[in-house]
């Protein structure tokens, strides 16, 4: 009996806090960055391989996760998502303890453009920093980053080329 009980009070608590899943899936805001989803092979502008990145949908197609690993054995993450409240796009990058950038923004002229700052940990220095990344006619990904320096200038901070591979680390 006191089984039955304690399952009759706690049942209203089986659904606190839960909400019906919304589906980024269906939802064409959350669909902007797919273009970058896959797996890939990422190139200097020589054409030299640097490292392999995977960008998955998760959680029911709300973020896209990268998974980034560079030939020196470098690693990184970041978390994108569309914010409905704010209309744009974020990204929240961590490496192996070397720098966090966090910038946000959208489609600008058919790029994903996402502006804010770098914060590299080791120097306990921030800089203003900007994304872009650019679907190219023949399915490469062009990944471009810059960092603003001292006098106000922007400077490349990274180039790449995104080539879909089988997702094998070389």
């Amino acid at each position: 009996m006191r089984w039955l009980l304690l399952l009759l009070c706690t049942l209203p608590l089986a659904g606190f806090g839960q909400q019906k899943p919304f589906d980024c899936n269906t939802s064409p805001a959350h669909r902007q960055f797919d273009f970058w989803l896959g797996d890939w092979e990422v190139r200097d502008g020589e054409g030299n391989l640097g490292g392999h990145n995977r960008i998955s949908a998760e959680q029911n197609g709300c973020v896209l996760e990268e998974q980034w690993r560079s030939l020196r054995g470098g690693t990184g993450q970041s978390l994108n998502y569309y914010d409905p409240g704010s209309g744009k796009w974020r990204q929240l990058w961590l490496d192996a303890g070397a720098s966090i950038i966090n910038i946000s923004g959208g489609l600008s002229d058919g790029s994903m453009v996402l502006e804010g700052s770098i914060y590299y940990l080791a120097a306990d220095t921030k800089k203003p920093f900007r994304g872009t990344w650019t679907l190219l006619e023949d399915g490469r990904v062009r990944q471009f980053f810059q960092e603003q320096d001292a006098e106000g200038l922007w400077q490349t901070w990274f180039e790449g080329f995104y080539s879909r591979s089988d997702g094998t680390v070389e």
